[in-house]
């Protein structure tokens, strides 16, 4: 295969080489700190956007707003994975 048509394990594998060389030179929490710091940040600009509630409130409604993100996450994943395997129907 020419150095341009890499084949998606090749690509997968190239990006993992690269990944673990990032990784021996950084500390990954410091290298995802920016990333994690915006996703974290849009949950207090969903419960907030004009920061007008107390800290501690605004605190604990980016919390819960983050946690039924993950938690509608789970609920996709889990019925994608049952219609994968043909999984439970509700009778009519």
């Amino acid at each position: 295969m020419s150095r341009d048509r890499l084949s998606p394990a090749e690509r997968s594998l190239r990006g993992r080489m690269g990944a673990y060389a990032v990784h021996a030179r950084y500390d990954p929490r410091q290298t995802t700190a920016p990333a994690r710091e915006a996703f974290l940040r849009r949950f207090l600009d969903e419960v907030d956007p004009n920061r007008l509630l107390p800290e501690r409130e605004r605190l604990r409604r980016a919390s819960a707003a983050r946690k039924a993100y993950f938690t509608r996450l789970a609920y996709l994943s889990s019925r994608r994975r049952r219609r994968r395997k043909g999984g439970y129907r509700e009778k009519a």
